[in-house]
């Protein structure tokens, strides 16, 4: 079996079933640019995290200027204009009743933060709650205390001695939805956890499993109800995703505890978010230095990805882009609706600019035999889509065009007839 010829261990690659990388020499907009001249269309924002386009002219210039000023400083003791500016605009812009913002670098290091804070926050008022309650095939990350929070599975099984135990209450699938309000209020009742953890409305990874927003915001007040804090994540479903610029936002819902990165900084540098309400924070406060939050990473709200990030958020202060948003919502529905009735996809479903349809074969789920086969098809069509076994979904930049939708569901379409 020929080995790689690059030194570099690529993420969730299978180097003996892939063993040349796509080489990408620059991009604009919904468009990659390979080393041999091909243009590739984005339709999956670059693993969820450009919103606008790449190289947004606005980002970029905030990024430079901010590069020839200051590029890093230890934020334990400092802090700078670009932190202070996101942080405020964070506030305005997120669900009220948020009042203190947590710098990290990556979703998965935002969930390690919020589960921190959460048993921190009881550990320090006294009450010994350390119990998580989590959704069945959720998905929060691969550092250690987010894949704890995560569904067991693939992703997680050859950790199993690092991950602690969660109670998991089953996905509201489709006229299921009270089997999974009556667990997670008999959780609450009778575990007195310290934290329940969600992908509000649609669950990532998982699948693109979507639920009504009336069930989020009913899993918020039992949870309110048994003093249980609720942590939202927002990784991949803030910033327009599901057609509001927060998912919690269709509930009418305002979280413990959330978590935002992704599309944070318009997808051009790594930046995370953790942001509490100010109890949490005060649970912290003390001049007993035992009750500090021990936690940090060297390049916390590192200067540049903070001026990209507050790049990013001066665009969403435009209505033009919410507009854009609505547009692209309405293009994705026209162009998956013909999907519905071929009888070689079922399940065909879209939230906001998220659109999704599952391949019938004779496996499912991540593992299912045809997800290589699909993710090579589409490389050849210059198409950038990931699988998700035989999940396909487009998640694509905002700047996308009717023609780009148009190209890649003639792939979809195409890979069904020569795959399926």
């Amino acid at each position: 079996m020929p080995k790689p010829m690059s030194p570099i261990w690529h993420p969730f690659t299978q180097h003996a079933l892939q063993h040349e990388m796509t080489k990408v020499v620059r991009a604009d907009g919904a468009y990659l640019y390979t080393a041999d001249g091909c243009r590739i269309v984005d339709a999956i924002s670059s693993w969820w995290v450009v919103t606008h386009g790449h190289c947004h002219p606005h980002i970029v210039r905030a990024i430079q200027d901010q590069a020839s000023k200051l590029n890093q400083v230890v934020f334990a003791g400092h802090t700078h204009d670009p932190a202070e500016e996101v942080a405020a605009l964070l506030l305005k812009l997120a669900p009220q009743g948020l009042d203190y913002v947590f710098f990290s670098d990556s979703g998965s290091t935002s969930v390690e933060v919020a589960l921190k804070m959460a048993l921190g926050y009881w550990h320090n008022i006294g009450e010994q709650r350390i119990r998580i309650i989590v959704m069945q095939h959720s998905y929060h990350g691969d550092t250690v205390g987010a894949m704890s929070v995560g569904a067991r599975g693939v992703f997680n099984a050859s950790y199993g001695p690092l991950l602690f135990d969660v109670r998991s209450i089953p996905f509201p699938t489709k006229d299921r939805e009270q089997a999974t309000l009556d667990a997670l209020e008999s959780a609450c009742r009778n575990e007195i956890p310290a934290a329940f953890i969600v992908e509000p409305l649609i669950s990532g990874v998982g699948g693109m499993l979507m639920y009504p927003a009336w069930v989020l915001r009913e899993m918020k007040r039992i949870c309110e109800a048994s003093d249980v804090l609720f942590i939202a994540d927002e990784v991949m479903t803030g910033w327009g995703r599901t057609g509001t610029l927060f998912a919690c936002e269709q509930a009418n819902v305002t979280p413990d505890i959330v978590c935002y990165s992704k599309g944070i900084t318009g997808g051009a540098l790594p930046l995370a978010v953790t942001l509490c309400r100010a109890d949490i924070f005060d649970a912290h406060y003390s001049k007993d230095r035992t009750r500090t939050f021990f936690h940090s990473s060297s390049y916390t709200a590192n200067p540049v990805a903070c001026a990209a990030a507050k790049a990013n958020l001066d665009l969403w202060q435009d209505p033009e882009v919410r507009q854009r948003v609505a547009s692209v919502a309405i293009m994705q529905e026209q162009a998956i609706e013909p999907f519905r009735a071929d009888a070689r996809f079922r399940n065909v479903r879209r939230l906001g600019t998220i659109a999704a349809l599952d391949l019938i074969t004779s496996d499912a789920g991540y593992l299912a035999e045809i997800a290589p086969k699909l993710q090579a098809f589409f490389r050849e069509r210059n198409l950038l889509l990931r699988p998700l076994g035989n999940t396909i979904y487009v998640m694509p930049p905002y700047c996308v065009t009717a023609a780009d939708l148009d190209e890649i569901y003639a792939g979809i379409r195409e890979a069904a007839g020569v795959l399926a």
